[in-house]
């Protein structure tokens, strides 16, 4: 199953994400600032990160710049989970975020968003093989 990271500083939202997440099967890790997100991405293989954006050390913004910025991370599908506004919003966007959710989340817009990122994923990492006639 697929692996995420969720990065919150509210650990209310975390455990509850958390939760929700690993009830569905997904194989869940949680931290508290993007400093403390890197020194697992660095060590470990995610599909997905959630992100907040104002969280102290470093923010979301940050976060989804250095995902997208390094050609390791730049495949993983990035959710941003946050009550900024909507200037904010559209930078983390721009910088490379798949979807903004607005807190508090429904949901099941948050697991559609998730199956969508995976089925992505799945395809850039695999595409499908096109037939291949022997002309000989």
């Amino acid at each position: 199953m697929a692996n995420i990271l969720i990065i919150d500083d509210d650990p209310v939202m975390l455990t509850t994400i958390q939760y929700i997440l690993n009830r569905e099967g997904y194989n869940v890790t949680i931290t508290k600032d993007g400093m403390e997100a890197f020194e697992l991405l660095d060590n470990y293989l995610y599909d997905i990160v959630i992100t907040d954006l104002m969280m102290p050390k470093m923010n979301g913004l940050e976060v989804i710049n250095k995902l997208r910025n390094n050609h390791l991370n730049m495949n993983i599908g990035i959710v941003i989970v946050s009550m900024v506004n909507e200037a904010a919003s559209d930078t983390a966007l721009t910088l490379g975020g798949d979807y903004y959710l607005h807190k508090p989340i429904i949901v099941e817009e948050l697991l559609i968003i998730i199956r969508m990122l995976l089925e992505e994923r799945q395809r850039i990492i695999m595409p499908k093989k096109t037939s291949h006639r022997d002309n000989t």
